[in-house]
């Protein structure tokens, strides 16, 4: 039978396909490596395991230890699956630029997400790497695989994912292309495409803000790649060219190779198909370029592919977008922006606090948090009513017990039509920010933004 032992031994082995619509008129073979067919989706995960492993053979990480890492989703993905098959508990940092898919399929995996600001310098003990560097000295039993500084992270791609690119063309491949952020993917997998071959031209693909092209530091939207310092995973005399491509150039580009190849892809794997073309309008057809394509865009669907989101940024021409942060923004403030019931209040308690703040629901949360993750139910005054005109002693027991399912979240700079779409189905709905819940939308609220839409300057 044809059987693997593990989810971990499907890693590796992802297909070249050659691109065809977007390199309309250039001469070279521009070839995809399609690493978001790995099983986590994303050329992280071969890194993941690797980094585990070599820490439990040096003893840095024990059985029932903790993964502390800070990482901009994907790595997070991969150490998770490795995480979950060997029985370890992960938490990780994250920058408050990343999309909520990434947040929440972390915590699918059931892995702890801490997010911190974007926009802090890196010595900063707010930014993603100092508090994650904190939870691991404080947290008993962590480590901390440290991607931007592990040995494993390079060498993974030089036993790896170089030789697979080496084998696939035949020793054909003449010029490589890869985005950059820890630097391990493109250092290893340049090591041994030069050991092979050192005609071979490696290209990095960086983003506006980013060091390794000489920018200064300073915030962007492109997730995975650019830094803001060099990380010991990356050699920059592999680097034969850098190509320096702007956040609009990157998510347009990963909009055009998923609508006309068919190839779902993020915004670093749309930077770099962008640099890919840059190189390829100065070859011939004897050239061979082989562009890793890094992850798939199921992270990105409220983002780049987001309509809303990308004329929210100025990324996409169109009519003015309201934004459910606006509609949030313009509701009257006498309540809190939450209130929520505990799921082991008792009925009586939550009727009490419906009628106190005449309110008709309210959503269930486990512990007095405005994390995503706590909300597990709701109640709404016509269903308790029910519940208590036919059994009255139902007034005794625990919410958890009568809540209903929980009310739909959407992002805060999601455009209206997200919110109006869940609206039709639900009363109402919770809006939230990296993870936290910033207050209620009901169908009144947006009802009442539209009636006074233009009255408002903020509109």
């Amino acid at each position: 039978m044809q059987v693997l032992d593990s989810f971990l031994d499907a890693m590796g082995n992802t297909p070249l396909v050659r691109l065809h619509t977007v390199t309309r008129g250039l001469r070279p073979a521009v070839l995809a490596k399609l690493e978001m067919l790995n099983p986590g989706g994303s050329v992280k995960d071969r890194i993941g395991i690797r980094m585990i492993q070599a820490a439990e053979r040096d003893g840095l990480l024990r059985p029932g230890g903790t993964i502390v890492e800070p990482t901009s989703g994907n790595t997070g993905h991969g150490l998770a699956i490795a995480a979950a098959i060997h029985g370890y508990r992960c938490i990780f940092v994250m920058p408050d630029k990343m999309s909520q898919e990434k947040i929440s399929l972390l915590r699918a995996y059931g892995a702890e997400v801490v997010i911190t600001p974007t926009s802090v310098p890196r010595g900063s003990p707010e930014s993603y790497y100092s508090v994650a560097d904190r939870l691991a000295a404080e947290i008993p039993g962590a480590f901390q695989p440290n991607q931007y500084f592990n040995a494993e992270n390079p060498r993974t791609h030089e036993e790896t994912t170089g030789p697979e690119i080496w084998e696939q063309t035949d020793g054909g491949v003449t010029v490589f292309v890869a985005g950059v952020g820890t630097g391990g993917t493109i250092t290893g997998v340049g090591r041994y495409l030069k050991r092979m071959n050192p005609g071979v031209v490696v290209v990095g693909a960086d983003t506006e803000g980013s060091v390794f092209t000489g920018d200064e530091p300073r915030p962007y939207l492109t997730e995975g790649i650019g830094e803001d310092f060099w990380p010991d995973t990356l050699d920059p005399t592999i680097v034969d060219r850098w190509v320096r491509v702007a956040d609009r150039e990157a998510f347009l580009m990963a909009r055009a190779v998923t609508r006309q190849e068919g190839i779902l892809v993020g915004g670093s794997g749309g930077s770099a198909v962008v640099a890919a073309l840059t190189v390829a309008r100065d070859l011939g057809p004897d050239a061979t370029i082989v562009v890793l394509l890094p992850d798939t865009g199921r992270n990105y669907l409220s983002k780049v592919f987001s309509d809303g989101w990308m004329r929210q940024y100025g990324f996409l021409e169109g009519p003015e977008v309201v934004m459910v942060e606006q509609v949030l923004s313009a509701k009257a403030h006498e309540l809190p922006p939450v209130i929520t019931v505990l799921a082991h209040d008792k009925v009586r308690q939550a009727v009490d606090l419906l009628q106190a703040n005449g309110i008709s629901q309210a959503p269930v949360v486990r512990e007095g948090s405005t994390d995503v993750s706590q909300f597990v139910g709701s109640i709404r005054d016509r269903e308790l009513l029910e519940r208590v005109f036919r059994d009255p002693d139902a007034l005794q027991a625990d919410v958890a017990s009568v809540m209903a399912p929980p009310i739909p979240v959407v992002e805060w700079d999601a455009p209206v039509d997200a919110a109006f779409t869940e609206l039709e189905r639900a009363p109402a709905v919770l809006v939230a920010k990296s993870g936290q819940v910033l207050g209620v939308l009901t169908r009144s609220d947006l009802l009442d933004f539209l009636a006074h839409r233009r009255q408002r300057p903020s509109a």
